[in-house]
């Protein structure tokens, strides 16, 4: 055996590193499952993630030993466990856009009495990361902290989707297409396109009847000062309520986006240079939103 000084060092091969990467996508897939909160079976999560029973578990065997989730030893079931509340705190510390919409949420909520939502994208996905709930006997109660919906099902996730760059627009609703269909059949390509189309033309997004029989929602992007769709501020309520007062709506949201965008752009100024065209962005997008 040749001196360890002249031994071949370990290498980590292509198919190693494909096998390595594989098991990060699927932990993550484990993972955004489990956001939307509560204790979950094996079987639930496996065919929510699209894997078999045995990943799963091995995936989740490794979180649980590594603090990621947590297992009751009676029921079985998983639910996300302290480690993610530390890396959530680290990342809030940082900046936590629920902070600088709140007001704007509280706004919403009182004047209107439905439930105001703040969204954010995550992928071809929206993420609901804050809710404050109406006074309105008739809620929207299938929004929650936590849950996910592909871009275009609901007004917020419609508004981020609408207000996206062009060419990542089309790629989203080239992986939307195969999506969509199975989960919401009323949701088509050209319904899509259709209130994108509108939503561009108006500065806000309205979309009812498709997602639950009879509610919908009212939504206007945030956008950050390079222009981009970086959040959603939606109004759920039921349809008739949504549609007897679009226009006080409409205007409500859009001028609390706008207040949003100005605290946005304040929060990440001390990280960023100075740059005029951002700040003519911003500005050409406050003028948009405050006409």
């Amino acid at each position: 055996m040749p001196p360890a000084a002249l031994r071949p060092k370990s290498v980590v091969t292509r198919d190693q590193q494909g096998a390595s990467t594989s098991s990060v996508e699927r932990a993550m897939r484990v993972l955004r499952v489990m956001s939307e909160g509560g204790s979950t079976r094996l079987t639930d999560i496996a065919a929510a993630a699209g894997l078999d029973k045995a990943t799963a578990l091995r995936l989740l065997d490794v979180m649980v030993r590594d603090g990621f989730v947590a297992r009751d030893a009676q029921s079985k079931q998983f639910s996300l466990g302290p480690e993610l509340m530390v890396l959530g705190a680290a990342a809030l510390r940082r900046f936590d856009p629920r902070q600088l919409a709140q007001p704007s949420l509280l706004r919403l909520t009182g004047t209107f009495e439905d439930s105001a939502v703040l969204s954010i994208p995550s992928g071809v996905e929206s993420l609901c990361i804050a809710v404050e709930e109406g006074t309105y006997p008739i809620r929207a109660n299938y929004l929650r902290v936590g849950s996910r919906r592909p871009l275009g099902a609901g007004a917020g996730s419609l508004a981020l989707l609408a207000f996206m760059p062009d060419a990542e627009r089309e790629a989203a609703l080239e992986i939307l297409a195969a999506q969509l269909p199975a989960r919401y059949p009323r949701i088509t390509m050209a319904l899509l396109h259709e209130r994108i189309a509108q939503a561009r033309e108006r500065g806000y997004v309205v979309l009812l009847d498709v997602v639950v029989e009879r509610m919908g929602g009212i939504a206007a992007p945030i956008f950050d000062p390079d222009g981009r769709p970086v959040a959603a501020l939606s109004i759920a309520a039921l349809s008739d309520r949504i549609l007897g007062r679009e226009a006080a709506l409409a205007q409500a949201l859009r001028r609390e986006s706008t207040v949003c965008q100005v605290r946005w752009a304040e929060a990440l100024r001390p990280d960023r240079a100075p740059q005029a065209p951002a700040a003519a962005t911003t500005t050409r997008r406050t003028k948009a939103a405050a006409a």
